[in-house]
This record gives structure tokens, C-alpha cells and sequence, in this order.
């Protein structure tokens, strides 16, 4: 199975921008996909089994990257492997799937991977300078002279050798601190950093499959304060009904943070989620609800194969075919195509078919079927399938018919759609093929 893998750097600028913890990234992170792991400096996340999830890569990178950027993640790069997503990171390539993997890799410094940056000074006096230098010399040397994971590493960014990561584990309880870069006199002026706290408590819900209706948010202050302002504060939201929404829990937030006046300035700021409900979503509807909100089927229909399996989302599919059995497919969702044009009928059609039509006795030349059947409407012959074979017990048999369909009336079955075959030495054998509604 292809991996799709990305790697977010948090490494902040020489400015004034708030240092982000990478535990708090990976937590955030949890809410697109369970497999998120630390790689050095950085947090990868594979993604593979995500893509249709969220609509395809496309929508997916969107996502993560407008919702990282408020994290504080500084650059994300994509890759078939982890080791090559931070590589390209650290050198400012996002895309890793726009060429093959070792064309986008090889020009890179050597210092781009680790394992083999830590062999930096004797590689250089080999006259190493990028990774395609690297690879170019003896395996038999290099697995001599360097310890085994210079070897590796490079295999396993190239996706010749098969990673291991460690994945985290989502916590039981949230509870996420924040240093800020410089001293807060004001209590709206929190709210900045507590935006960030609250985007990782709604990764860690959304992986909860949870909402909250009370959060507290502390403060404390800074070392340099009066003596009687205390070492801090908190404030406790609650909300109507458990949510993961962090625009609503932002808005409630900043109504609350107008009402307090700080007794000194404050130096970093903590978010507990002090009261979580699993959320349960109730549904009468056959109908998923996104899709009454104006979501197309087709995209849900896509999420729920994604989760089930191919083969287990079928859809019906109207053939060109006017023999009844072979008139409409169950397919799978991918493989389904635009309805066929169906034939005009002089009669109308049942709701319910049999699976293999049922012979009926005649009396006196009439059907019978729970009684003798009167003729309503018809005929309406059907003929074809002169070119379909179908394999059996029997072995390869001709799926040819020449019909005529009637709409007979029984006085205890009520309205039945019946035949008579046209085709072979008993021309009088009648069939019950359906029933109406």
C-alpha cells in the first residue's frame, strides 16, 4: 500500500513568534489520522488512509495546512515516506509527489537527514556534499566505517526499507500550557495564545469523537510583580451543549477574558478541559444529514467505502438491457456509470422480481396462481440475449428469451406481472416473474 506521509516544522523565526510544543502538535494532529509519530524536530503524520476521508489530497493539504498555520507550524512538506517529508521540509519543498522520490532527494545537502549528518566531517573530507554523494559510495564501505543507521536512514527515506515509528497515544484528559513571548498586561491580550491551546484541545475532541461544555483557562504571573497580586487566575466557560467548534469557544472566551482586570502582567497561560460528553449523533433520516446540508452524495458515499471497503458500497446501475433480470446492476461505487436510457413499456413494470421465475400450472390453457388468473394488460413481448452466455452447473448456457409480459390479476395475490415463453418446443408455459407493490 503507497503511503502518503507529512512532516510539520515548528521551528520558530529569530522574531517574536510564540514557540509551539511539538507534543501539542501531534495532539492537534490526532484529528486527521491515528498515525502520528516525532521525527527529530518534527511531527509526521501518515496519511494514506485519510485522502478520501476528506475529499481527496487536495482538500486534505488545504486542511492541514490553513489549520497548522495557526498552530505555529512554520512548513509542511508531503513524501511517499517520513524520512524524505522532513528532508524536504528542512530544504522548503512542499510538494514530494510533483517528481520521482530520488530525483527530488538526491540534490539535497546530506545535512537534511540526521543519521547521516552525523557523520558530517568525514563525509565532507570523502567530498560528500549532497545525498546523491552519499549513495554513490561502496554499501560494503559505508556499512564498514559508519554505524548501521546511515544506511538505513537513507533506504528508509528512499522507500527501499520499511519505517518504524512509535505512534502517541491520545491523552485521556487535555490540559495544554503556553509560554508567551512577552509580557501581558491586558486580558483580551490573551486571548491570542489561547486560540492556539483551544486548536489543539479541538484536535484532541475531534480524535475523542467529543465535545466539552466547561474548559478553564489559567494564567500566571509574571515573576516580576507585586506582592499582592497573587502568583495567578483562572476562568471556568461552559457551554450550552458539548461542541469542538473553537470559533464558538474563542467568542465565549474573549466575552468572558472582557470582564477581568489582570493584577499583573502574565507570563504563559494553561487550558483544561474540565468537563467532556462523548457526542452522539441521532439521525431518523436514511439520508446522511451533510448531505441534506448541501454535501454531495457522492463525496459521502466515498467516505463510507473508504471505511467499509470497495466491495461493500453497491450502488444500482440501469443497463441497456431490456430483459428484465439483466435490466439494472449492483455495482461498485466506483464503478458505476450514468443510468442507461430505459425502454418504453405499453405496460407497467413491478416493484418486486423473482429471482428465478416461477412456473405456473395451466387449466384449460389458462395460468394458475392461487386460482385462476385473469389478463389485464399486455402483450408486451421482450426479446434478446442472443449474445449472452452465462457459465452454471449445467455448464455454459444461452441467456436468449422471447417473451410476452401481462399484468394478470389474481383474487388473493392481487396484481402479478407474469409471462409466457415464446421461445422453444412448449409454447404454453406460463411464468410468474413479479409482484406490485
Amino acid at each position: 500500500m503507497s503511503m502518503h506521509w507529512a512532516a510539520l516544522l515548528s521551528n520558530p523565526p529569530a522574531d517574536s513568534s510564540l514557540a509551539t510544543d511539538p507534543a501539542g502538535i501531534a495532539v492537534w494532529a490526532l484529528q486527521f489520522t491515528p498515525r502520528v509519530a516525532y521525527r527529530d524536530e518534527a511531527v509526521v503524520l501518515e496519511l494514506a488512509q485519510s485522502v478520501r476521508l476528506f475529499g481527496g489530497e487536495e482538500p486534505l493539504h488545504e486542511l492541514v495546512e490553513s489549520s497548522a498555520a495557526e498552530m505555529g507550524v512554520t512548513f509542511i512538506a508531503w513524501a511517499p515516506t517520513s524520512l524524505a517529508a522532513l528532508a524536504l521540509a528542512r530544504a522548503g519543498i512542499r510538494d514530494g509527489f510533483a517528481r520521482p522520490l530520488a530525483r527530488l532527494l538526491d540534490p539535497l545537502p546530506f545535512e537534511h537527514l540526521s543519521a547521516v549528518n552525523a557523520h558530517a566531517a568525514t563525509l565532507s573530507r570523502l567530498g560528500c556534499r549532497t545525498l546523491a554523494d552519499v549513495r554513490r559510495l561502496p554499501r560494503g564501505g559505508i556499512s564498514r566505517r559508519f554505524d548501521k543507521e546511515l544506511l538505513m536512514a537513507l533506504d528508509q527515506a528512499y522507500g527501499l526499507s520499511p519505517e518504524v515509528h512509535n505512534w502517541v497515544t491520545l491523552p485521556e484528559t487535555f490540559a495544554a500550557r503556553l509560554e508567551l513571548p512577552g509580557r501581558v498586561e491586558t486580558s483580551p491580550g490573551l486571548l491570542f495564545g489561547a486560540r492556539r491551546l483551544l486548536l489543539q484541545m479541538g484536535g484532541w475532541l475531534a480524535a475523542r469523537h467529543a465535545g466539552v461544555t466547561a474548559f478553564r483557562l489559567r494564567w500566571c504571573h509574571d515573576a516580576m510583580r507585586a506582592r499582592d497580586a497573587g502568583d495567578g487566575g483562572e476562568i471556568t466557560i461552559r457551554t450550552a451543549e458539548p461542541t469542538q467548534n473553537v470559533d464558538h469557544l474563542c467568542r465565549l472566551l474573549a466575552e468572558h477574558l472582557a470582564k477581568v482586570q489582570l493584577l499583573a502582567p502574565v507570563s504563559d497561560i494553561e487550558i483544561s478541559a474540565t468537563e467532556v460528553t462523548a457526542i452522539v449523533e441521532h439521525s431518523h433520516s436514511l439520508v446522511p444529514d451533510k448531505v441534506r446540508q448541501g454535501e454531495s452524495l457522492v463525496l459521502v458515499l466515498e467516505r463510507i467505502e473508504a471505511r467499509l471497503g470497495k466491495t461493500r458500497v453497491l450502488r444500482p446501475v440501469l443497463m441497456e438491457d431490456h430483459r428484465l433480470e439483466w435490466m439494472q446492476r449492483w455495482q461498485a461505487q466506483d464503478a458505476a456509470r450514468p443510468n442507461a436510457t430505459r425502454r418504453q413499456t405499453t405496460v407497467p413494470q413491478p416493484a418486486w422480481i423473482l429471482r428465478t421465475p416461477l412456473k405456473l400450472a395451466i387449466v384449460k390453457n389458462r395460468p394458475i396462481y392461487q386460482g385462476p388468473l385473469q389478463l389485464l394488460l399486455g402483450p408486451d413481448r421482450v426479446e434478446g440475449g442472443w449474445w449472452h452466455r452465462a457459465q452454471g452447473e449445467e455448464g455454459c448456457r444461452n441467456l436468449n428469451v422471447q417473451r410476452d409480459y401481462w399484468v394478470a390479476l389474481s383474487a388473493h395475490a392481487g396484481a402479478l406481472w407474469i409471462f409466457q415463453q415464446r421461445l422453444g418446443t412448449d409454447e404454453t408455459a406460463w411464468f410468474l416473474h413479479g409482484h406490485f407493490a
